[in-house]
């Protein structure tokens, strides 16, 4: 099994980076494959909210005093599906998770300030670059949720990725923020493969400063609690997410979304 390994930039921050992340591996499951999110982004630990439960192992404990574990023993599902009857949301193993043709798990960082600290030295950096081969290994695609290359971490993340994805606002801001972070990937030998704008008008048509992006999602419900939305709904964001994973991995994605045929070999 092969698997491509995608860092996932955001171009600023706030951008909806981690969110993209999720849906990504979210629209990969639903088409059959297996994906993990891995959080690189150790500072902000956005990733950890879409985790329902505990958090026990987390990656910066596998990058510091757990670097002898297994990748699987900080690996958790993403619930999907909704609501149940008692109000929360679905968890591992519900049914709506296990509908999925495919496997949607992430590896959060979820830690104190001092083991923050030191996930972010080189030497932890150095680990991770092997933790997203691990990874490679038991998964047919990863997804590294990668902070502003400005970190140890986030450059291992893009140096050690097949691919590099750029996620900024659909605003002029953003768009300037994105040729910066061209130029600072640049710097670390890399280079930005595919780029996704995150709209804030309803069918992502009024931003005008997301027209040089490879694909604009629609804006969407930001709550964590909505997510991912991808994995379930057929509408327009829905759909920009499945072309966005086979645009930003450069391979084929199947998904039948009922209102409007099938999606194959997007990208």
């Amino acid at each position: 099994m092969y698997a491509t390994t995608l860092a996932l930039v955001g171009a600023t921050g706030g951008a909806g980076t981690t969110r993209t992340a999720v849906e990504l591996a979210a629209v990969g499951a639903r088409g059959g494959r297996d994906v993990v999110v891995i959080d690189a982004a150790v500072a902000t630990q956005g990733l950890s909210e879409y985790v329902h439960g505990r958090i026990g192992t987390d990656l910066t404990t596998l990058l510091t005093d757990g670097a002898g574990a297994s990748l699987s023993a900080a690996t958790y599902p993403i619930a999907v599906g909704g609501e149940h009857g008692d109000g929360k949301r679905g968890g591992a193993g519900s049914s709506a998770e296990s509908d999925l043709p495919g496997r949607a798990d992430v590896v959060p960082a979820r830690a104190p300030f001092e083991r923050v600290a030191r996930a972010k030295t080189a030497e932890a950096a150095r680990k991770l670059e092997r933790r997203i081969d691990e990874a490679a290994t038991a998964y047919d695609a990863v997804v590294v949720d990668t902070s502003p290359v400005a970190s140890n971490e986030a450059v291992a993340a893009v140096t050690a990725a097949d691919r590099v994805g750029a996620v900024r606002p659909a605003t002029p801001h953003g768009r300037d923020a994105l040729q910066r972070l061209r130029g600072r990937i640049a710097d670390v030998g890399a280079t930005v493969d595919g780029t996704v704008a995150v709209s804030r008008s309803a069918d992502g048509n009024g931003d005008d400063a997301a027209v040089d992006a490879d694909v604009v999602l629609p804006r969407t419900d930001p709550f964590v609690a909505d997510a991912p939305t991808a994995a379930t709904t057929d509408g327009g964001y829905a759909r920009a997410v499945a072309d966005a994973h086979g645009r930003l991995f450069d391979t084929a994605v199947d998904v039948d979304f009922e209102a409007g045929g099938f999606v194959d070999r997007l990208g």
